[in-house]
């Protein structure tokens, strides 16, 4: 199956554009979409899971510890890590990259970092 991703709220929306516009047919959700703004941790990972996405993130300080709490009782498609000082553009290329070269069922309860 197709990767689809879901950016968290921390997430740069410029990411989520630049990476739809190397391949308009790319399943990336907005953080808005999901309603995650102001939503906990935990709750965005069950929100993500339900969805069925890989969930994208700028948070290294934190959200891994909920991920291994979250995947110790739940499955989850995974998380991507996204380092802040990435360019733009090189992030969307390495989203595009994993997205054309890989499935989904690669990334289940997994953290993936991005240099």
């Amino acid at each position: 199956m197709k990767i689809r991703f879901q950016a968290d709220n921390d997430l740069d929306q410029r990411i989520v554009v630049a990476t739809k516009r190397l391949d308009p047919t790319i399943d990336f959700q907005t953080a808005h979409a999901l309603k995650l703004r102001g939503v906990p941790d935990t709750l965005v990972l069950k929100r993500t899971a339900e969805a069925e996405r890989i969930l994208v993130s700028h948070d290294r300080r934190t959200l891994p510890e909920f991920f291994r709490e979250f995947i110790s009782t739940n499955s989850s498609p995974g998380l991507i890590i996204v380092a802040p000082r990435l360019p733009v553009g090189r992030a969307a290329e390495l989203l595009h990259l994993l997205w054309a070269a890989s499935e989904a069922e690669e990334y289940v309860i997994v953290i993936y970092d991005l240099p």
